[in-house]
């Protein structure tokens, strides 16, 4: 009897976890809120941020030093993995000392929206991954390239923004360089 009851629990935690799995992995990186960033429409609480154009190069270096580390949902540091907006908080903050917050609409609340035919490598490219505004972004490198983690299970990697499935997705490109 006891054997039969272990066996039924056991069978309604497989059945949760497949149910939740998905889920889990379609939370992507949109990232846990950060306190004291503000989330009101408008960046309410939230302060720009201006980057020298001198430091992209050094955003990117230390984005592709990133590559291949580990996803991780709500991670930001190279030991314990990374999730999207959890990698660009890292490399901004080590690359050029700028604390962002640990979430992909808030990151895009302070930065600045630019024309994506004027990208450049260190600024931003975002995507609705979810249904959601900016639920994925990445750190553009260059050549349509961009470095992102991209889903449970994964990497740091580099991934296209002719890729079908980013194309199909692309939202908005900003920067928090200085013009």
């Amino acid at each position: 009897m006891t054997i039969n009851v272990f066996k039924q629990a056991s069978a309604i935690g497989m059945r949760r976890a497949i149910v939740l799995a998905p889920i889990l992995w379609l939370a992507g990186c949109a990232g846990p809120r950060s306190p004291g960033t503000g989330s009101r429409a408008g960046g309410a609480g939230l302060r720009k941020i201006v980057v020298s154009p001198q430091q992209r190069g050094e955003v990117v270096l230390t984005a592709m030093g990133l590559l291949e580390s580990q996803y991780n949902y709500g991670g930001s540091h190279p030991v314990t993995g990374f999730d999207c907006s959890g990698l660009v908080a890292y490399v901004f903050q080590n690359a050029v000392q700028e604390s962002l917050p640990h979430n992909t609409a808030e990151i895009a609340r302070l930065s600045t929206p630019i024309s994506r035919k004027h990208l450049k490598a260190g600024d931003f490219v975002f995507f609705n991954t979810l249904g959601r505004p900016f639920s994925h972004m990445g750190i553009y490198i260059g050549d349509n390239q961009f470095v992102n983690a991209p889903s449970s299970g994964g990497r740091v990697r580099v991934d296209s923004l002719l890729n079908p499935y980013f194309a199909k997705r692309f939202e908005s490109a900003r920067t928090l360089f200085a013009s």
